[in-house]
């Protein structure tokens, strides 16, 4: 079972790409320039449309990176993955985005505001610490007027009917619930506005429980645009989709033209003609978005097994637990070991299926490292109390460094644009 607030069992990610359409990232690996850890490794396993990303970065264009965390518990390591995430995006030239979730934690966590903004400047804080650049831009959900204007006009392109299809919402599901789901969508969709330049190519890194909104917002984003393009050969068929009195701005495009009651056939180089089709809907007030790309990564294993999450503490470290509070739950974690020292050493761990072996590859270990653990684990050459130690000592670093420069941060917030 999977769904934006609930995730339990196990996860098919073959099973969910193929009933979902979302296409595997490996293939793209050899066309990004450095490519992130989370991404040689396997954790990041799916995307949708991120070829757009790809052109953009290669070709030093606009675009944004957009996320948004529910401040329903403390920032853990499952949050930082898609944290660092932002971060590589927006050091690749992307304007981060970043969206604390406040009206969602108040519909379906039923948290208070005061106690949703508390939780709030912890993420904040925590994503400024692993590098955001100032150039970001940072709110809370409930203080964010053009997300909550946007939200309203998208919440006109869909009914109860396709909520309920996409989301299983019953006669049980609040309004507000379903509200929020249409502020996801305005989240989504900001970074394209004409306030932040309009549209550009957007990606929004997500757990696959997150696709549900990505779907809908991808559907939403060319609804609510006057504009619709179908490839021809030669160019794109266009149409209106609010009206064909908006066909005659067409004529007065630079191209070659065929003009019917429907439709407007336009020929020449595509990329300029769609270029030029954003550029004059938006000359005439409408939207003109681009249907955001997003990127999948693999759920974080709780410490004890199944997914991390901020409502089980027990599954998780926080970024701030006190460093030796966290390295006492590193070394009651599950591992991928034998049931005796003698018969791993013959026979060699499991990495596959360690949670500190997960942690070392989404957060601990650079690849000769990792490599080598990987190695030393299979082979039978380190045993499981030796590899815990080593984690307990790289996390505990890790969150004293991080928490000392979270510390730097609070002073720094000044510097960033956050809408509280």
């Amino acid at each position: 079972m999977i769904d934006p607030w609930d995730v339990g069992g196990e996860i098919d990610y073959a099973k969910l790409m193929k009933e979902f359409g979302i296409e595997p990232f490996q293939p793209l690996l050899e066309r990004i320039e450095d490519p992130m850890h989370l991404m040689k490794r396997g954790v990041i396993f799916g995307h949708r449309d991120y070829e757009r990303i790809i052109d953009a970065i290669n070709n030093h264009k606009p675009f944004a990176v957009m996320s948004g965390f529910m401040p329903s518990g403390l920032p853990h390591f499952g949050h930082k993955m898609t944290m660092d995430e932002i971060v590589w995006h927006n050091r690749k030239g992307g304007m981060a985005f970043v969206g604390i979730a406040d009206m969602e934690a108040h519909a379906v966590r039923n948290l208070s505001w005061e106690k949703t903004r508390e939780i709030g400047m912890s993420y904040i804080k925590a994503i400024i610490a692993l590098g955001l650049e100032t150039n970001s831009v940072i709110y809370f959900q409930s203080s964010n007027e053009r997300v909550k204007d946007l939200a309203f006009e998208l919440g006109e392109e869909v009914n109860w009917s396709e909520l309920k299809a996409i989301y299983g919402f019953d006669g049980e599901t609040t309004l507000a619930k379903m509200f929020a789901t249409s502020i996801q969508a305005g989240d989504i969709l900001l970074p394209q506005l004409k306030f932040y330049g309009g549209p550009k190519p957007t990606v929004v890194p997500v757990g696959a429980d997150q696709d549900p909104h990505l779907r809908l917002t991808r559907d939403l984003s060319s609804r609510i645009s006057i504009f619709a393009l179908e490839e021809i050969d030669g160019g794109y068929r266009v149409r209106s989709r609010k009206g064909n009195s908006f066909l005659t701005h067409l004529g007065n495009l630079d191209f070659d033209a065929k003009i019917y009651d429907e439709h407007v056939d336009l020929f020449g180089e595509k990329s300029e003609i769609e270029s030029k089709i954003r550029e004059l809907e938006l000359e005439i007030g409408g939207y003109a978005f681009i249907p955001p790309s997003s990127t999948y990564h693999r759920f974080i294993t709780g410490l004890q097994g199944g997914k991390m999450s901020s409502s089980k503490p027990e599954s998780f470290i926080s970024l701030f637990d006190k460093p030796s509070e966290a390295g006492k739950k590193v070394m009651k974690a599950l591992t991928g070991g034998r049931a005796t020292a003698e018969e791993q050493r013959k026979l060699g761990g499991q990495p596959e299926r360690c949670v500190v072996f997960e942690l070392y590859t989404i957060h601990l270990l650079d690849d000769k490292e990792l490599e080598r653990m990987e190695r030393d684990c299979r082979g039978g050459a380190i045993l499981c109390g030796e590899c815990k130690k080593l984690a307990t000592e790289r996390v505990e670093i890790f969150l004293k460094e991080l928490q000392e420069r979270m510390e730097e941060a609070e002073g720094r917030l000044d510097m960033y644009t956050i809408l509280m």
